[in-house]
């Protein structure tokens, strides 16, 4: 693919890595410096790749959905802490018929973390005297508190368990790459489930595969949405 990365932090570094390690061309790289450029410039940037990926503010968000849809170019929006323009960013790639793919948290393994949340919620949900909670641990340098992850974290806990008094703990310290935990705690015992990232290697390495997976489709998408469907498509093979 053609690529364009909006954003050249650590993660967009990352990314632009592991994209040319793959065979990947790296057409575009958006830094801060562009902060001012407007939705119709951008878009006349980006035109011409088969997707962007977005590592860069929240700010920057609505702009970047809309330059993209613009240019008819797919986008991949890794940036979290833009729910609050949610509505305006989905009308953008929308009205336009174009195609973005959001999500909390790129890892593959996170995408399996949540289906094995959302089981043990639907099991606990049958027991009395158990109460869940949700820790969450990341490096010094994240904004947003709790994560995008620990939030839909709560999201699925919520669904399974309605009335539920679900605490989120954050911690920002040191270079943690992100720690999260769901525990389901009684007078009895405690179950917990964890999911620690060694490295942020992996959230650009599904950073690409949504690049990937969103060719040739229009909408709006969550990356949990794409992990469902390569799952599915993965069981019916065996």
């Amino acid at each position: 693919m053609k690529l364009a990365l909006l954003g050249h932090g650590a993660m967009g570094r990352l990314v632009e890595a592991r994209a040319r390690e793959e065979g990947h061309e790296v057409g575009l790289v958006v830094t801060s410096r562009e902060a001012g450029r407007g939705p119709d410039e951008l878009a006349e940037l980006v035109g011409g790749h088969d997707a962007a990926i977005d590592f860069s503010t929240a700010a920057a968000v609505l702009r970047n959905a809309e330059a993209c849809a613009r240019a008819g170019v797919p986008l991949v929006e890794g940036t979290t802490g833009w729910q609050e323009h949610s509505g305006e960013v989905r009308d953008a790639v929308s009205s336009r018929g174009g195609a973005l793919v959001y999500g909390a948290n790129f890892s593959v393994g996170v995408a399996v973390f949540y289906r094995l949340v959302a089981r043990a919620a639907e099991l606990f949900a049958a027991l009395e005297g158990y109460g869940p909670f949700i820790e969450e641990a990341h490096h010094s340098r994240k904004r947003d508190a709790p994560s995008g992850t620990a939030l839909k974290l709560k999201e699925l806990l919520a669904e399974r368990l309605p009335g539920a008094n679900i605490s989120v703990a954050s911690t920002r310290a040191g270079h943690i790459p992100g720690t999260h935990r769901v525990g389901f705690d009684s007078a009895a015992d405690q179950l917990t489930l964890t999911h620690a990232a060694r490295t942020r290697e992996g959230f650009a390495a599904g950073a690409l595969l949504a690049a990937r997976w969103i060719q040739g489709r229009t909408g709006v998408f969550e990356f949990t949405e794409v992990m469902d469907e390569i799952l599915r498509a993965v069981n019916r093979d065996k």
